[in-house]
């Protein structure tokens, strides 16, 4: 697993320290969004289909910081759009690195040569640079050429200089386990400090909704994906060191029936906090956490429980479920680590549903602007900040 031990320790504290206090909700990384503008015009993501004034907000410092002391989580992944727009995002970093939390900064790299300068290397601070996959598979993920070459680059200069450097992985419809194999070989040589992967939630913004897998189509592909990796590391003796919990790989690979956790994973972004969690973008917005926390109907989401999560196997929904399944069952997650996903038989059955199906649960609502881009062409919110 590719955490170091200093990071898995303070976790581990956090959670004990949570289940003597007897809390049964708490989170384990807070999603610090700062702003939804972003450089790039990705096929499944659909952020910069907000209007202009939207995109032109951002969290304060002060909103920011209040936002890591308010949910207290011992990890804060700072996604986007592109944080590193922000002008005030190295202040930011400090702040949240002075409070001894680990900080994962999400970015696509187009940026980060000119802004490396700003941040200092530390155990707490760790560039997610964003890549779905070699070169040709990446930049058609970004609809634009050349993204997949100044990444690259970019984590070799992190690394060189001495930064902790991950790569995050979202995987679409149409992948190709052995490339997908290829690529995680890739990071490695890279020298990244780990890879975190996950399948694409099917986000209602997104321009392009054929991107997105089904539940059954991902546990197909992920023991696949792992079959590659098992063959690659009895013939090479490495192994990928995917920045998850032993069951959470498992799950994905279908062996688990896991219901989702949302308030593992909080997201605070330019409107508060949101319900129930990052990846479902209309169900509101609370005034503090502990209104998130005692307000939202949480079991109104999840596996079985709502058309929006059919088909979600998302590692911010999941992975804390995985993390409580380890905390409960250290010897299946013990035994998870040392033989890997299962991946043959029958997959573990799913939850029931518990809401009632209409002939409309499977439609998925798209908000597409006139002026939508295709292919490489440039958005009209790119211009600006390109």
């Amino acid at each position: 697993m590719g955490i170091p031990a200093i990071q898995q320790f303070s976790i581990a504290k956090y959670i004990i320290t949570q289940k003597l206090k007897r809390n049964k909700k708490y989170p384990l990384v807070l999603m610090l969004e700062p702003l939804f503008q972003c450089n790039l015009a990705c096929a499944g993501c659909g952020k910069i289909e907000y209007p202009k004034d939207i995109l032109q907000k951002r969290i304060s410092v002060a909103d920011a910081l209040s936002a890591v002391d308010e949910c207290d989580a011992p990890v804060v992944s700072i996604p986007g759009g592109e944080p590193l727009i922000h002008k005030e995002m190295p202040e930011i970093v400090a702040g949240i690195v002075a409070r001894k939390k680990f900080v994962y900064l999400c970015t696509n790299a187009i940026l980060l040569a000119k802004k490396i300068d700003d941040y200092k290397p530390t155990p707490y601070f760790t560039w997610s640079v964003h890549l779905d996959g070699l070169q040709e598979e990446h930049d058609k993920s970004v609809c634009q050429q050349g993204i997949f070459e100044k990444a690259t680059a970019a984590i070799k200069m992190a690394i060189e200089k001495g930064f902790r450097v991950s790569v995050n992985c979202t995987l679409f419809d149409g992948e190709v386990p052995e490339r997908v194999a290829e690529f995680f070989d890739y990071c490695v040589e890279l020298g990244v400090e780990g890879i975190t992967v996950s399948p694409g939630y099917s986000y209602q913004f997104a321009p392009n909704q054929d991107v997105f897998l089904p539940r059954n189509k991902s546990k197909e592909l992920f023991r696949d994906i792992f079959r590659q990796g098992k063959q690659r590391e009895q013939q090479t003796k490495t192994k990928w060191p995917l920045n998850h919990s032993s069951l959470y790989l498992d799950f994905l690979a279908g062996n688990q029936s896991y219901q989702c956790t949302p308030w593992s994973n909080v997201t605070y972004n330019i409107f508060g906090w949101q319900k129930p969690c990052y990846l479902l973008v209309d169900e509101g917005y609370a005034g503090s956490y502990r209104e998130l926390i005692e307000d939202t109907e949480w079991d109104s989401y999840g596996t079985g429980r709502n058309p929006k999560c059919d088909n979600c196997m998302a590692h911010c929904g999941y992975e804390g479920t995985a993390v409580e399944d380890t905390f409960a069952h250290p010897i299946k997650a013990l035994l998870a680590s040392i033989r890997g996903p299962k991946l043959d038989g029958p997959f573990a059955p799913e939850l029931p549903v518990t809401y009632k199906q209409t002939r409309s649960d499977k439609a998925i609502p798209v908000y597409v602007k006139d002026d939508q881009p295709a292919g490489n062409e440039t958005h009209p919110e790119q211009k600006e900040i390109a």
